[in-house]
């Protein structure tokens, strides 16, 4: 599902205009973004958790030209889904 059929299909099931339902969308993302660039989590009882981890740099090659290239620390996105989500995907 894209972006602008998610769009279209929390307008049609929670009766908006197409403007609001697309603003309503932004702005979870907004958020969400914001929370977890303070390091902070986010917990969607029944869907999942976004949460910020922490990697280490580390070397690593290329294999189609064997150049070795160094990848700093860095901190990273990481989702986990709810119990309810699981048995949705599971079905």
């Amino acid at each position: 599902m894209t972006k602008p059929e998610l769009v279209d299909q929390v307008a049609r099931k929670a009766h908006l205009t197409k403007k609001a339902a697309e603003e309503a969308i932004e702005v979870f993302l907004d958020e969400v973004g914001r929370v977890l660039s303070k390091g902070e989590k986010v917990v969607l009882s029944g869907f999942g958790t976004f949460r910020v981890i922490s990697m280490k740099g580390k070397t690593v090659k290329i294999p189609k030209t064997d150049k070795m290239v160094t990848i700093k620390n860095h901190r990273a996105p990481k989702f986990t889904p709810g119990k309810k989500l699981k048995r949705q995907v599971a079905r």
